[in-house]
């Protein structure tokens, strides 16, 4: 299968070229495909003629959303509006990834996918708009939610608190909860969804939910960084955007597709973490 990838340059679409070894894989970048250009979604997917486009391109400033609006809708929703319009015409199905910032975190239960969504921020607004777009335009659609991303490679929360260890003691709120995925688990788990063939909404997010500080308590550990952890609301650090206090995610959508419980993801980061940085120690 030929599969054209948006957003090639970041942790996701990075992760995607290896979990799709065996398609014969286009990596787009931005200065190649701009999703918010339509003329250009138009000409690369009729020079290319993909079996599959999937969509990991996105403003995800969830902060600078709030003041950058036109910019937050013109990648999260008429991008993938875009994408979606172009892709049903030229009969190419599109996996579409959006984020548990949908929802409001005012459940007491994880959230699946048929539970109504009410996204507090702008980003989450934009994102909700791009998965309702894409809905209505291309019915050959695989969207994916997913949540708290993070990888031992560029940038990301979980990388920052291990490489900003040296804070003593280090604050972490303990007041917020969500799903945390390891890049690698959610690129491999959409690796397995297309071959499916079942087009739909779904949930792929690591297994289970966990607060801020127990995530960062659990790669410290795994670390062995010794500095101390001071559990605190979310509201001692101010933020322009409202998130969800509490945005864990499940599935029911059949066919079920699993990533590993999130302590594996932490485990799996950890171990080449700790390489990367002996390597750059050397």
């Amino acid at each position: 299968m030929k599969i054209l990838i948006t957003g090639s340059s970041g942790q996701l679409g990075t992760c995607l070229r290896s979990s799709l070894r065996g398609h014969q894989v286009v990596s787009m970048e931005r200065s190649e495909l701009d999703v918010t250009r339509l003329c250009q979604i138009h000409r690369v997917l009729k020079r290319e003629q993909p079996d599959l486009v999937i969509n990991a391109a996105a403003f995800t400033d969830v902060d600078g959303a709030e003041s950058q609006i036109t910019s937050a809708y013109a990648a999260n929703a008429m991008g993938p509006r875009d994408l979606g319009a172009e892709t049903a015409d030229f009969g190419i199905p599109l996996v579409h990834v959006s984020t548990d910032y949908v929802f409001d975190g005012s459940a007491n239960r994880p959230y699946h996918e048929h539970d109504l969504t009410n996204p507090l921020s702008v980003y989450g607004a934009s994102k909700l708009a791009g998965e309702t777009a894409v809905r209505e335009l291309n019915p050959r659609h695989y969207i994916v939610r997913t949540a708290w991303l993070y990888w031992e490679s560029g940038k990301g929360f979980l990388r920052s608190m291990c490489l900003d260890a040296s804070w003593n003691p280090l604050r972490v709120a303990n007041d917020q909860f969500g799903s945390p995925t390891y890049v690698p688990h959610l690129a491999d788990a959409i690796a397995r969804l297309i071959e499916t063939g079942a087009f739909g909404t779904y949930h792929l997010a690591g297994a289970g939910g966990v607060s801020r500080w127990e995530l960062v308590s659990e790669a410290f550990n795994l670390l062995h960084i010794s500095t101390p952890l001071r559990p605190v609301s979310h509201r001692v650090f101010p933020a322009r955007a409202r998130r969800p206090l509490y945005s864990v995610l499940t599935s029911v959508q059949e066919p079920r597709i699993t990533l590993p419980p999130w302590q594996e993801g932490i485990a799996e980061f950890a171990s080449r973490f700790a390489y990367q940085r002996a390597r750059s120690d050397s």
